[in-house]
């Protein structure tokens, strides 16, 4: 008999369609807006169900879904809806291989913004939020995939297609469903919707059907309703004991999952291709966890997740009933807020209801069920909810561990630690003068902590070992309407060869990798390539390409933090470090140390120009003027360099920076990207032929300007390395930051040192030109101070980075 027949025969209410009755039953609700509801047998929501089954069903839908969307398939993200499809919307990204995971969600998060929201006319609850961890996860171009149950009218999706697309426009949708029920007018207004968008929206189900109301079918729903609702309508416990004896009056069984670090609970704020690795790679471990506390006999076991938290139990569920093999029945379901009526008759989907009180916090006022659970035999049931689920009310008398008690040999109660928080990136105009889709700060800002110290007591300070560069900033050089002239025309000479370094390193990059990457620069050198590196995969690709911007600091490593965040939201294989350029290759070296606690990160370096043969991503390696090197904060993003202080930065904070909102009229930084980005289409050829030849190139590093480092510095008599900074970029650094000593040129080098020289001229430091050099120029910094002083670590505790890691 069909789960749906009574109804049928009580209302009039038809379902039909191949394929329909295998994935649905009828059930009634106390609802004004519809009277019946369509009650899958394949969710676990409503009917217990086994694991393998259930995300069996979401991975097939999203197996069709990657049909439709074809090579866009790897770029596309899901949305699902709370609270029934929260758990087939991320199987559904599982087997879609999606880059990420959210869902709509019922439960305001204190301290979380909502970036969004919609209606759901038909439902019970009607209003959903949207509290991505990164809104960014929102922001790509690539295709966004809804996911729902049942597709019934339409309403519900193009009001969150509205919704998102105000925000965030893009050019494709797929609408995901288990059954599509709706009539040709519905399909008809969203197609008309779409039109309208100027997007397309396309349909994918398991099953497509029809369901005939008759035409008050509301008002003699609400009365069959009223007239079978009674207070006892709670079903007895079974007569028949389960292999395990019950315990009615002792508490439930506490379960300490080693659930993996910084995975969250559930896509409620996010989940990445990232999160899912590490998930799928943990599980098999968490099953036999959970074997060994099942208890001794046990067979029937159910696993119970509460409301919106659906994937999580879910997938434990599979997870044990892999350890506990063929000899064992899990079963998978999970609580709601949706009220429906039970009727224990042959031909009626919701045989059986438990009713207990909200347990999360904060939460709606209300009862919760759980259907079909009573009237069973559980030798054991496991109920998994988060953190906010953990309340007096979920151990009450009279709440679900309580009246679940009866009906299970053994309560057993798995709680899923909440993730460590992390916080968001900054974006401008708030922090920086960078637009927000450009680049995203992972830092904190210390805007409003003083920070700078005077030039010669700070170089005193780093060099005698009192004071690691990272813990103080330079005060800010403001440049004379002669060097500011200077740098004008700099750009304006240079702008061509900049953008075809942009260009070449840019293909590079994307040819090397088989997904789209996810660009980190180093902040704050690193952060106008990667904002034009950005640009150019936008324009000549059509690529929304994510860019952070992240700290590292020379003898203390990369920001562990931003490594989290990234690891949270991202693939690490896709991540690509960038940086502006290199000197001797010190960053380089420090980079590759710092990730190696860090399995999936790529230590591989991709900068602009790399005149130390150091990487073997770059788009030249001659050392050439690069504008953005003439300036500090002005052409950065009003951003200072970056700073690592005990007292400022904790174990979970991001490194901090500046931003000097004071200097917004010497505000150079947009001119420099759009003067670069304005020659893109003119050296797109050139470009072309650069890349073929940089990846036919044996690209094995030379180190050559770590050798000729070495020999300036014996040549000199400077015990340091770290004092001698080669190439324009950094002898500008040296220059504008640091004690400079002298400057050595090599002869015949040009207008690329035209800037140095003026700098040099007007802080009285020695130019001495020489033939024997591998860069445009070399600067050193006064060692005065040193004392032969070596910092905690052993390394002398001298300057800045080489290129200026938070430079």
């Amino acid at each position: 008999m069909w789960s749906g027949d009574w109804v049928t025969r009580a209302l009039g209410v038809r379902l039909e369609g191949e394929g329909t009755r295998e994935l649905l039953g009828l059930a009634l609700r106390r609802n004004p807006r519809r009277a019946h509801l369509l009650v899958s047998r394949v969710l676990g929501k409503h009917v217990p169900q086994r694991p393998g089954l259930v995300h069996g069903t979401g991975l097939d839908l999203g197996r069709r879904v990657a049909a439709e969307l074809g090579p866009e398939a790897a770029r596309a993200v899901v949305l699902g809806y709370a609270e029934t499809a929260t758990g087939l919307g991320h199987s559904v990204a599982d087997g879609l291989d999606a880059v990420g995971y959210l869902h709509s969600t019922r439960r305001a998060v204190p301290g979380v913004t909502p970036v969004g929201g919609f209606e759901e006319e038909h439902s019970h609850h009607t209003s959903h939020l949207l509290l991505p961890s990164d809104p960014g996860l929102l922001a790509g171009d690539g295709p966004l995939v809804l996911v729902d149950d049942e597709l019934s009218t339409g309403r519900t999706v193009r009001n969150t297609i509205a919704t998102l697309h105000r925000r965030w426009p893009r050019d494709r949708y797929v609408v995901a469903a288990l059954v599509d029920t709706r009539t040709e007018r519905d399909r008809s207004e969203l197609a008309k919707f779409a039109a309208e968008l100027g997007a397309t929206v396309r349909v994918v189900a398991l099953a497509r059907g029809l369901i005939a109301l008759p035409e008050d079918v509301l008002a003699r729903g609400a009365a069959l309703v009223a007239a079978r609702e009674t207070p006892t309508a709670e079903p007895a416990p079974p007569e028949a004991p389960p292999v395990v004896p019950r315990q009615r009056t002792a508490p439930a069984t506490r379960i300490a999952l080693d659930w993996p670090a910084d995975v969250p609970d559930g896509g409620r704020h996010g989940f990445t291709r990232a999160h899912r690795a590490r998930l799928d790679a943990a599980l098999p471990a968490l099953g036999r966890e959970l074997a060994a506390r099942v208890p001794e006999g046990a067979r029937r076991i159910l696993v119970l997740g509460t409301e919106e938290l659906m994937y999580a139990p879910l997938r434990l569920a599979g997870a044990l009933q892999a350890a506990l093999g063929e000899g064992a029945e899990v079963a998978f379901s999970s609580t709601t807020r949706s009220p429906v009526l039970p009727v224990d008759e042959p031909g009626y989907a919701i045989r059986s209801r438990l009713t207990f009180p909200a347990h999360d916090a904060p939460a709606d006022p209300g009862p919760r069920y759980a259907y079909n659970v009573a009237g069973e035999r559980w030798d054991a049931a496991l109920v998994v909810t988060d953190a906010a689920g953990d309340t007096p009310e979920l151990h009450a008398p009279d709440g679900l561990l309580a009246t679940l008690a009866p009906h299970a040999g053994r309560v057993l109660l798995a709680v899923l630690p909440a993730p460590r928080p992390l916080p968001p990136p900054l974006r401008g105009p708030a922090f920086s003068s960078y637009r927000a889709d450009e680049v995203g700060w992972l830092l904190q800002d210390l805007s409003e902590v003083r920070l700078e110290a005077p030039r010669e007591e700070r170089e005193e300070a780093i060099q005698s070992g009192g004071a690691h560069y990272a813990e103080s900033l330079p005060v800010e050089y403001q440049p004379s309407e002669e060097y500011q002239r200077l740098f004008h025309s700099a750009l304006e000479a240079s702008a061509a060869r900049v953008a075809r370094a942009v260009g070449t390193v840019t293909e590079a990059v994307l040819a090397e990798r088989a997904r789209p990457p996810v660009l980190v620069s180093l902040a704050r050198a690193g952060t106008p390539v990667g904002v034009l590196m950005r640009r150019w995969a936008r324009h000549a690709h059509g690529r929304d390409v994510p860019h952070y911007a992240v700290s590292i600091v020379r003898g203390r490593g990369i920001d562990t933090t931003a490594l989290r965040w990234l690891a949270a939201h991202h693939d690490p294989a896709d991540v690509v470090f960038v940086d502006g350029w290199t000197g001797k290759g010190a960053i380089t070296r420090e980079l590759t140390e710092a990730l190696a606690p860090f399995p999936g990160f790529d230590p591989g370096l991709a900068v602009l120009a790399d005149p130390g043969g150091c990487v073997t991503t770059y788009g030249t390696r001659d050392d050439f003027l690069i504008p953005s090197a003439c300036l500090n904060s002005t052409v950065s993003g009003l951003i200072s360099r970056t700073v690592l202080r005990a007292d400022l930065v904790g174990p979970d904070d991001f490194h901090g920076a500046k931003h000097y909102r004071e200097l917004a009229d010497a505000d150079v930084s947009g001119a420099f990207l759009d003067a670069v980005a304005a020659r893109f289409a003119e050296v797109g050829d050139a470009v072309a032929d650069d890349a073929a030849a940089l990846l036919a190139a044996d690209r094995t590093p030379t180190w050559a300007g770590w050798r000729a480092v070495e020999r300036i510095s014996e040549e000199y008599g400077i015990h340091d390395i770290n004092l001698v900074k080669p190439g324009v970029g950094e002898t500008t650094r040296v220059l504008l930051r640091r004690v400079p000593w002298r400057i050595l040129a090599r002869r015949g080098a040009g207008a690329d040192l035209d800037h140095i020289r003026l700098l040099a001229e007007q802080r009285g430091v020695p130019v001495e030109e020489t033939d024997e050099l591998p860069y445009s120029c070399v600067g050193l910094i006064h060692p005065r101070y040193t004392r032969g002083a070596t910092g905690a670590d052993g390394h002398a505790a001298t300057s800045t980075t080489e290129r200026g890691a938070g430079a």
